[in-house]
């Protein structure tokens, strides 16, 4: 992404501490919780990568379609289990939102972003509606991250994949940095 170096190394590092995280969460013993938690991990992962500082590292042309692969089908996996679990619907806009920041930078014209779809100038209506909906998220998971802290130690000693605190926070985490890579965009 484009950016100052220093915020692009700060978003790679909390994003790959997510995404670490999201990993332990998969040894869960809720089954939901571990399928959930494969799919914030690899958006952790993914974002992590994608976050990396132009100025550091310009990846090869290739990268970009891969990206738009990988994500477009979590997308369709996302849409398949919000079936069943309407929390998957979330997981099915940050992968539109992956597909979109891809699709983006593969068709720039040498790695700089530039916006389509606009008239020329503004931001273009998906990328503004994917602003709005990740502002939303993370206004409304940092109101119900605040409950959850105040009654984390009431019951007994949950294992570091068991805590629904941690993960709120860690999809908190992923929404501000979503956030921070769209404005980029």
């Amino acid at each position: 992404m484009h950016g100052p170096v220093s915020s692009g190394w700060l978003l790679v590092a909390l994003c790959a501490a997510t995404g670490a995280y999201c990993l332990l969460r998969m040894r869960s013993d809720v089954e939901e919780q571990r399928r959930a938690a494969g799919g914030e991990a690899l958006m952790g992962f993914g974002m992590a990568a994608m976050a990396v500082p132009a100025a550091v590292f310009s990846p090869p042309g290739w990268t970009w379609p891969l990206y738009a692969l990988v994500f477009g089908a979590a997308g369709l996996r996302a849409l398949w289990a919000a079936r069943w679990r309407r929390r998957h619907l979330h997981h099915l806009v940050g992968a539109a939102a992956m597909v979109h920041m891809a699709v983006a930078m593969a068709a720039a014209p040498g790695g700089a972003p530039h916006h389509h779809g606009t008239g020329g100038s503004g931001v273009p209506a998906l990328t503004a509606a994917l602003l709005l909906y990740f502002t939303g998220y993370v206004l409304l998971t940092g109101a119900r991250l605040i409950p959850a802290v105040a009654v984390a130690g009431a019951g007994p000693a949950a294992g570091w994949g068991d805590r629904p605190e941690l993960a709120r926070a860690c999809r908190l985490a992923m929404g501000i940095a979503m956030l921070a890579m769209l404005l980029t965009l």
